[in-house]
């Protein structure tokens, strides 16, 4: 199983280098992949969480990410569609993948903040079919050559989006969402991405992933992956509050819990801080906590 760890862009962390220096400590304990979180507005339940503290540009840090390290993976966790523009997206992330030298990996997802959509003008009941679009022109734009894409919304004739990514045919993407239109989006690319699951709701759903693969004459033996992208909560909590993501407890609890994930397939764990104590540690903190983690959890894992 591979591990990744999710920047603090959506902390409030006033220094930007300072979330993109996570990833530095990131590759040196051992993981495997950084990601960042994309919100374009401090709306809704981000506003609830950081108020006007900054929610940093998740593709700049992601560059900033790529300049600091040499190995890890870096991937978006999830990039929203329905905010962005296929044109402007492919030419950017095709810029990190060259960057990073091939390390790149594309999260994406329709969204669930229906007064983000409202305010940028994207209506929300539209997002699964406006998001299937635009991967199908992105992936194009993406391709060798001119491209003409008879799109409903981004028609595009005889176009050249250079440069193409630096992995061919493009980077994985990787489907975000626990509902059935996300499942069956993610049989169509390299992966699924989602939030939050415990193992018996993943392994329930990965039976319709499976499906869906095997109706493409497709399996996940053929490279797909399964993440998992979960809390990991390592403070103290009260005893009153009941823990708030799968990923919390003792180390042999959290030992058990990567292994039931280990058990369904999940070829990726993704982590990330989001409990209020994280959000007041700091990323200095933070990196204490991944060092507990790797030292007693995913080392003793890989051994």
């Amino acid at each position: 199983m591979r591990f990744g760890f999710t920047l603090p862009n959506n902390m409030g962390v006033t220094d930007p280098d300072e979330v993109a220096g996570v990833a530095v400590d990131c590759e040196r304990l051992g993981f495997d992949s950084v990601w960042v979180a994309h919100h374009v507005l401090n709306i809704g339940y981000v506003r609830e969480r950081l108020g006007e503290r900054p929610y940093h540009d998740a593709l700049t840090i992601l560059t900033w990410a790529a300049a600091k390290t040499h190995r890890v993976e870096l991937g978006t966790s999830v990039l929203v569609l329905p905010y962005l523009h296929p044109a402007t997206l492919a030419k950017q992330l095709a810029t990190i993948d060259h960057l990073s030298q091939g390390r790149l990996l594309v999260g994406v997802g329709v969204g669930s903040l229906p007064e983000e959509n409202a305010a940028l003008g994207v209506t929300y009941e539209d997002r699964g079919p406006l998001t299937d679009e635009f991967l199908a022109v992105m992936t194009a734009l993406w391709a060798p050559g001119a491209t003409t894409v008879n799109g409903t919304r981004w028609p595009m004739h005889d176009v050249v989006s250079s440069p193409k990514p630096f992995r061919s045919p493009h980077p994985p993407i990787l489907i975000g969402g626990n509902r059935p239109p996300a499942l069956r989006r993610a049989a169509r690319w390299q992966g699924w991405h989602p939030m939050r699951l415990p193992p018996q709701s993943m392994a329930t759903r990965l039976v319709l992933v499976d499906a869906e693969l095997a109706a493409a004459g497709r399996s996940r033996e053929d490279g797909f992956r399964v993440h998992a992208c979960l809390d990991l909560d390592l403070w103290p909590q009260p005893r009153d509050r009941p823990p708030r993501a799968p990923m919390h407890g003792t180390t042999e609890q959290l030992r058990d819990t990567v292994g039931q994930y280990r058990e369904i397939g999940v070829t990726d764990l993704v982590l990330s801080a989001m409990s209020p104590a994280a959000l007041q540690a700091g990323p200095s903190r933070l990196v204490d906590q991944l060092e507990h983690f790797a030292a007693e959890v995913m080392r003793p894992e890989r051994a």
